[in-house]
């Protein structure tokens, strides 16, 4: 699989990653053992960038993580984690801690519970509005010289927000949403990004699935479906953005690819920087956001695309009203 690296000075990894997080929580029940199998065939395809989070399902998915890589040596594979996450014994999210004593009380939980002496990519998830982002990356700059993480990263911050922290300490990526449904970082980050050397780990490639092809209104509605409760995924929203697919379907079909396949290779195309992580919770779907490199889209493909995806084309907010006013990175930058 080809290789890009992350930042100027981050590590090289593959430059297709995979996000583990649904195998544990937010889509619905997952299977374990074919979770396992899947994160074995993405490394058996080159794979080398696994991404998880220590609150996703409260630490079951790093321990996920660590039985698939229990026969893997450890230097080929790439370990991102976001940290900083409250959650309460129901489930529900508590705010942000990133205070940096905070921040080695989590890293020595997900040490543990990865099974690894060190983190390749550790990042807050999010902004904390009570911390500075220069004491959270001091402290993260701390465990660099201390070996314990190799890169920091950041995750859905804005402009004036990285370049606070990368004047504290190297940023090796930036972890955002990016797709043909969502193209924020466009505005300014993107730009940001490039002049600093920042890499993009773009999440949310499809969407959530929904502009995969897979996703019909009859989806989801079995077991505790986190999409269910998204704007995009609901009522008028819904039938406008399915709308959408059915034009990305026709240029897939035209391409000789499926929607997924054509959308995973849109970000991938949108620059060697970028790093495109896909939430597949199965082999069959990995095999298929697999495909996206063999696809080579043509500036009349690329053409057909932008004209049916300008930039906010989605119906709806990617996030829940509450969500949408914590992060940074939908604030306008002051520069």
């Amino acid at each position: 699989m080809e290789q890009r690296k992350l930042g100027s000075t981050g590590p090289t990894v593959s430059a297709l990653g995979l996000g583990c997080m649904g195998m544990s929580e937010v889509y619905g029940p997952a299977d374990r053992g074919e979770s396992i199998a899947t994160i074995h065939a993405a490394l058996d395809a080159g794979i080398t960038l696994l991404d998880t989070g220590d609150f996703y399902a409260m630490g079951h998915n790093e321990m996920l993580v660590r039985e698939a890589l229990k026969d893997v040596s450890r230097e080929k594979v790439q370990i991102s984690v976001k940290f900083g996450a409250l959650r309460g014994p129901a489930g529900e999210f508590a705010g942000m801690d990133t205070r940096p004593a905070a921040t080695k009380n989590f890293l020595a939980y997900s040490l543990q519970r990865l099974g690894t002496d060190h983190i390749d990519v550790y990042r807050p998830a999010r902004l904390d509005p009570n911390v500075p982002i220069e004491e959270t990356i001091g402290g993260l700059a701390d465990l660099v010289k201390a070996g314990y993480i190799r890169h920091i990263g950041l995750s859905e911050v804005g402009s004036d927000t990285i370049r606070r922290a990368h004047a504290v300490h190297p940023i090796a990526d930036l972890q955002i949403e990016y797709s043909l449904i969502e193209r924020g970082i466009e505005r300014n980050i993107l730009k940001t990004c490039r002049e600093l050397g920042i890499s993009i780990t773009a999440y949310g490639v499809l969407a959530r699935g929904l502009i995969s092809g897979h996703w019909s209104k009859a989806s989801g509605k079995t077991g505790r479906d986190y999409r269910l409760m998204t704007p995009r995924f609901q009522g008028a929203n819904l039938d406008a953005n399915l709308a959408l697919v059915e034009q990305l379907r026709a240029i897939a079909t035209e391409i000789g690819a499926t929607p997924a396949q054509v959308a995973i290779a849109w970000v991938a195309a949108q620059g060697r920087e970028i790093v495109p992580l896909v939430g597949a919770r199965t082999r069959n779907r990995l095999t298929e956001a697999l495909g996206a490199a063999k696809v080579t889209l043509t500036p009349a493909h690329l053409a057909a695309l932008a004209k049916a995806f300008p930039p906010d084309v989605a119906s709806g907010t990617r996030y829940a009203a509450e969500q949408m006013a914590h992060l940074d990175s939908e604030k306008p930058a002051t520069r």
